[in-house]
């Protein structure tokens, strides 16, 4: 990935630019378009949403603001640390407080992700890997509350708020390989007041991330209403962690992950014991199973004496999970085959 750094403000484009990727982004194999949505694998991967109130309490000082906090991931083997600074923001009384991303702001993420495939909406720019989203907060409101994530335009406005000043920093090792904001040039188009009219439009630039994997047709598409019913962030994680990775879900092709690679990637195993965490998968696996993403799941300790060292755990796709990765897999194909013939036809 291209090192993306902290630049002076962009602006974005005046006007619609014709873009094959962006088309073939919005497109989908299925009949109800609104029920699905598309998911970036190296842009989920980085942990930026799991934070507690109770922990981002503890990380702040007496002040109320916060330090940088360093967090180690793994990535299909691939060991990273991101870097959160958090957002400071202006309370009632004049004092800054210290925020950092968590489940609203994912929340609301998924409602932008959403918003960008309809093309009154969205601008993707090929020639500079640049891509513009327009929302009202209005806007994102009606889709978390179609979504069965109610939130109040107070909450939306402050994750916007938190999304446009908190600062990721992706590392490895030494080598810095991207900083940068969730929401990145925030701007108000309709209106002169900054944030503050629930209809007016806003538009921002969604990181580089997105923007490559557009151009790359790097993204896949899934269903967004399952998703978003999840009650969990471990369980939302795990149900696109299948999404990407359990392509060919059938009868015969399980899919199987070890507790020690969910630990480290997922950064949502936080509990004060080993027993608790694997307690927490469990949980999760059953809310899948609940629904409709699997049919059944195995956990097979491995043990050194008595001691647990790892789980395997082994799932099997439902009916309606296979069809959706069949369909997303024909999404894909159909893709690849129309940027080559409108590529060959220029």
């Amino acid at each position: 990935m291209t090192k993306d750094k902290l630049l002076p403000k962009k602006s974005p484009p005046n006007k619609a630019i014709k873009s094959i990727q962006y088309d073939l982004f919005r497109q989908f194999v299925t009949n109800d378009p609104d029920s699905v949505s598309n998911t970036v694998e190296l842009w989920e991967s980085i942990p930026k949403y799991f934070f507690t109130p109770k922990q981002v309490q503890k990380l702040r000082t007496p002040t109320g603001h916060a330090n940088p906090y360093k967090q180690p991931y793994s990535f299909r083997g691939m060991d990273c640390i991101v870097t959160i600074q958090p957002a400071l923001i202006e309370q009632k009384d004049g004092s800054y407080k210290a925020f950092f991303p968590s489940v609203t702001e994912e929340l609301v993420e998924e409602a932008l992700k959403k918003i960008l495939t309809d093309q009154n909406y969205g601008i993707h720019d090929p020639s500079k890997t640049e891509t513009w989203v327009k929302f009202s907060l209005s806007m994102i409101e009606r889709e978390l509350r179609k979504r069965e994530k109610t939130r109040s335009r107070e909450q939306i406005k402050q994750a916007i708020q938190v999304m446009s000043r908190c600062i990721l920093t992706l590392s490895k090792g030494k080598k810095e390989l991207w900083s940068g904001a969730i929401l990145q040039d925030l701007v108000t188009v309709d209106r002169e007041e900054y944030i503050e009219d629930s209809k007016a439009l806003h538009v921002a630039r969604l990181p580089l991330f997105i923007s490559h994997a557009i151009d790359k047709l790097e993204y896949r598409q899934f269903n967004i209403d399952r998703h978003m019913k999840l009650r969990t962030q471990l369980s939302r994680w795990l149900y696109k962690r299948f999404v990407h990775r359990y392509k060919q879900a059938s009868m015969i092709d399980t899919y199987h992950f070890m507790f020690s690679t969910i630990k480290a990637e997922s950064r949502y195993l936080e509990g004060k014991t080993e027993r608790n965490n694997r307690l927490k998968i469990i949980k999760a696996l059953e809310e899948l199973k609940n629904q409709g993403v699997l049919m059944s799941y195995t956990a097979q300790e491995i043990k050194e004496a008595r001691k647990v060292i790892d789980v395997k755990y082994t799932v099997t796709a439902t009916l309606e999970f296979r069809t959706e990765q069949k369909a997303a897999n024909a999404a894909q194909k159909n893709r690849q085959n129309e940027l080559v013939d409108k590529s060959s036809n220029k």
